[in-house]
């Protein structure tokens, strides 16, 4: 499936600053950027910036003299999906799991899976199956968090998500996260675009690792499974953020959109029985 992606970004510039920008599409064995055009501020420096793991594409700038910031970026990018059915799908004991993905057990920032471990085992602990278990946790996600805007901000972590009951996607992929860390199943956060996202927004939701493949899930079902471009994927939203910046900018606008004019979304029914697989 070939997606258009678009965002912009306009700050204003505070003092001097220097960021580190993930909007770019990866290029991955499973998503193709097939064009893309990247416009920004003239006198702003800016080059790619790769990570040592090469997962994430990010740009450092340097906005200099500049007093405003505007960013514009653009492409279309062919996705590739793979699904499995339930039957299908194994747990692995941790002896067996991929080195590259053990980090993925380990609470981190905002995913405190050491804090939520008790609750984790008592609501979920009875299921025998890893892969019913995350089914478990996301549909338990999205029947007992409130999806409401405004009612988190940047500090807020997975304790404080199912403390308070509130959140927005990535306060939902973070609690995602965290539940199965704590329940021994590797998980990481996926950052993106997302076709028929209301209203349009970079989307956040999370995947589990369960017999060495990566699955996605979306506590937050705004999204089709099938309608995801990935931008970063990460511990969590530390790893993942939009903009990191080092300095004082004040962010003034913003526009996303992700569209494709054949796009069919999996429905209930396709996913009834069958996990999806973005490979990164």
């Amino acid at each position: 499936m070939v997606f258009q992606i678009n965002s912009e970004l306009h700050y204003a510039v505070l003092e001097r600053s220097t960021v580190l920008l993930s909007i770019h599409a990866l290029r991955t064995a499973n998503q193709t950027v097939l064009s893309e055009s990247f416009e920004i501020t003239p006198g702003v420096c800016w080059e790619e910036f790769p990570t040592q793991s090469g997962q994430n594409r990010y740009l450092i700038l340097d906005t200099g003299e500049a007093i405003s910031l505007d960013l514009s970026y653009a492409a279309r990018v062919e996705t590739r999906i793979s699904m499995n059915h339930h039957s299908e799908i194994h747990g692995l004991p941790i002896t067996q799991i991929r080195p590259s993905d053990i980090p993925y057990l380990f609470p981190s920032r905002y995913c405190q899976s050491d804090r939520l471990g008790r609750l984790a085992i008592k609501m979920f602990g009875r299921i025998c199956h890893p892969y019913d278990q995350v089914v478990a946790i996301s549909d338990w996600i999205f029947e007992n968090i409130d999806y409401l805007s405004g009612s988190t901000n940047v500090e807020t972590s997975a304790f404080d998500t199912v403390t308070q009951r509130a959140g927005v996607c990535r306060d939902f992929a973070h609690l995602g996260i965290a539940f199965c860390r704590a329940l021994s199943i590797p998980a990481r956060y996926f950052s993106g675009y997302a076709c028929q996202m209301q209203p349009p927004d970079f989307h956040a939701c999370f995947e589990a690792c369960i017999g060495n493949r990566w699955y996605v899930f979306d506590p937050t079902r705004l999204a089709p499974l099938n309608g995801l471009v990935r931008v970063a994927t990460g511990r969590d939203a530390a790893d993942t953020a939009v903009a990191t910046i080092f300095g004082l900018m004040e962010l003034t606008g913003m526009s996303v959109s992700c569209v494709s004019p054949n796009f069919q979304a999996l429905s209930a029914a396709d996913l009834a029985h069958q996990a999806v697989i973005i490979e990164s």
